[in-house]
């Protein structure tokens, strides 16, 4: 008989199991308590992120209109606050809501996943009985030292000291490794699989310490893949830049601002070759809410785009260090334990790295902070007139059954595209702003590898892959801390990180059709589908002398975000949209239209105060 590995578990079966032999009319409580230690849900793999079933209820409220979830259970839960969403912006306001007005405030926190954190996702992957962990969302705190008064005492409440990231980075992995910036093309799009020591663009910069290209603009072009006439313009893509724009210095600013990038390519530089422009599509990845076939030339200079020369990401204060194994998990495990002691051991978040949680403290009764994972929020509404109400009635489905608690007040922290559909009796204006919120999708696959020799043999610290699902593949972060310790030999297993940011197929249509196509697209594929579009990537980028899918490869997570990146919406309507609304008050780094981790907890700290 075929040995079970962790990798059957797809779609948390092992979770599934459990719950199944469970008395009927369990509370979300004793369920957790029961399928302890197995209920662990950073440890499975397979399809995570927004997995099966998170969005089921959501995508019936939205797109049937649906009304009629059946008997509902009136829970007789009365709580000071309710907080719908546990992201990071959800759990910070339950943070900052006690802090206001006192510990012994009852909170509770729902969210519509098996896991908190939202987009901050912990990911562990066993490797010959260790535990390696990485992350599947929200990646690094950017620019902290930009962060402000607000989120200094956030970090300092929760015990996130940034100095820390100074030694527990190891800025000199990549060169003790020669391991640099290459990329890979795919035989099914460029006509062979090659890979070439430069990244013709730009996203690799972002990896601190990461080697560059080790081939002149010259080399680069003519070692690609392409056609003598794609080489011709890729090279001169390479050594093109603003001053092939031949306009009044004074009119520069402007016009690179209004002007698309891909007409530059085309009218400017005279680009028509197909894989060319595909290679300048995929240039920017998540830095853009798009592929640059949607950029102005700033945006796309910016960047730093195909064409455009590599310059620094962050300034020298802010280098992109400040990474917790498991990403910006970290911060939301520490807001966690602070909020529910029992949770964990550990004293600050360099010691809760290696903390195991025990998931049946999250919802216990004697908790002043409950999180209650597994319930998606269907309907929020006052128990009278919004402007005197001085309760708010809160519906969710657990379990397939509807029930309902009551708050004195709600902080909707989750998707904002949601809200109108959730919230009863939105002002006209308001609910119009929301519904004009849009977020791209995004995908962050990591994979657990028995050892990394290929990646050193073929010096790939970060690979660009144009021609693939997952545009760029990439060692992890190299940190160590809390006990734990990054892989040192290329003989030791690690985890790699695959990231796509999906675009649709019409090259130039509107983003919001474009998010649509990829998403619908990005969903309707099974694991096996992932597993092996991993499987021919990874085969056939790296040698087969050193790389063998099924004997190197331990595990796969595939953390599909089908709302990722947020994006807002046009004019104020951001802004408008997250008015408060009677005893509702709107947060998540939706209402800010940017994508930061900062940004979600300025944002929680905005709805907490406006609450009063």
């Amino acid at each position: 008989m075929k040995k079970i590995t962790r990798r059957d578990f797809i779609n948390g079966t092992l979770m599934a199991a459990g719950a199944s032999a469970l008395p009927f009319g369990c509370t979300n409580e004793t369920v957790l308590a029961t399928l302890d230690p197995l209920y662990y849900p950073p440890a499975l793999t397979g399809l995570r992120g927004s997995h099966l079933g998170s969005n089921t209820h959501a995508h019936s409220k939205a797109w049937t209109k649906k009304q009629d979830w059946g008997l509902t259970t009136d829970t007789k839960e009365m709580y000071d606050l309710i907080v719908v969403g546990g992201g990071i912006s959800g759990l910070s306001a339950a943070f900052f809501y006690q802090q206001i007005h006192g510990r012994d405030k009852k909170v509770l926190i729902l969210d519509n996943h098996d896991d908190f954190g939202g987009h901050a996702k912990r990911n562990e992957h066993t490797i010959n009985g260790n535990t390696l962990i990485s992350y599947g969302g929200s990646q690094t705190l950017v620019e902290p030292q930009h962060g402000g008064e607000i989120v200094f005492n956030l970090f300092n409440d929760i015990g996130i000291d940034l100095e820390r990231f100074k030694t527990a980075y190891d800025v000199d992995f990549f060169k003790r490794n020669n391991l640099g910036a290459v990329t890979y093309f795919n035989k099914e799009t460029f006509g062979e699989d090659k890979v070439v020591k430069h990244p013709y663009c730009n996203y690799p910069n972002y990896v601190e310490g990461l080697l560059g290209g080790k081939l002149s603009n010259e080399e680069a072009a003519q070692q690609a893949p392409l056609s003598k006439k794609g080489k011709e313009q890729l090279l001169r893509v390479l050594n093109g830049g603003l001053h092939e724009i031949k306009i009044p210095k004074e009119e520069l600013k402007k016009y690179i601002k209004s002007n698309s990038y891909f007409d530059y390519l085309k009218n400017t530089l005279g680009v028509d070759d197909p894989e060319v422009l595909r290679m300048a599509r995929h240039s920017a990845l998540d830095w853009g809410d798009t592929g640059t076939d949607l950029m102005s030339i700033e945006a796309a200079k910016n960047c730093g785009a195909l064409g455009f020369a590599p310059v620094a990401v962050y300034d020298e204060n802010n280098p992109y260090i400040h990474h917790f194994p498991d990403g910006n998990a970290g911060v939301a495990r520490a807001l966690v334990k602070k909020m529910i002691p029992e949770i964990g051991k550990g004293n600050n978040a360099e010691e809760l790295v290696l903390s195991k949680f025990n998931y049946s403290n999250l919802d216990k009764s004697s908790n002043t902070v409950r999180i209650r994972l597994n319930s998606t929020v269907v309907n929020v509404r006052h128990g009278g007139d919004p402007k005197s109400s001085s309760e708010v009635i809160v519906n969710y489905i657990n379990d397939n059954k509807s029930y309902q608690v009551k708050g004195k007040g709600v902080v909707m922290a989750c998707y904002n595209m949601m809200i109108p559909h959730i919230v009863s009796d939105l002002p006209k204006k308001q609910d119009a702003a929301l519904r004009l919120q849009a977020k791209s999708p995004l995908q962050y696959t990591t994979v657990g590898l028995k050892n990394w020799k290929a990646m050193k043999e073929m010096e790939i610290g970060l690979a660009m892959s144009p021609g693939n699902m997952h545009q760029a593949v990439l060692m992890d972060f190299p940190v160590s801390m809390g006990g734990y310790k990054y892989t040192k030999t290329p003989d030791d297993p690690c985890v790699i990180q695959m990231i796509s940011c999906p675009y649709g197929e019409t090259v130039g249509a509107p983003k919001l059709e474009q998010f649509r196509e990829a998403r619908f697209k990005m969903l309707g594929l099974q694991f096996k589908d992932y597993e092996e579009e991993i499987r021919n990537h990874l085969s056939s980028m790296l040698p087969k002398q050193l790389f063998d899918f099924d004997r190197d490869v331990e595990s796969i997570s595939v953390n599909r975000w089908a709302h990722g990146y947020a994006n807002g919406g046009p004019g104020d309507s951001t802004k408008i949209g997250r008015q408060p609304f009677g005893r509702i008050t709107i947060a998540n780094s939706d209402s800010a239209a940017r994508a930061d981790a900062q940004v979600a907890i300025k944002m929680a700290w905005r709805a907490v105060k406006e609450l009063g």
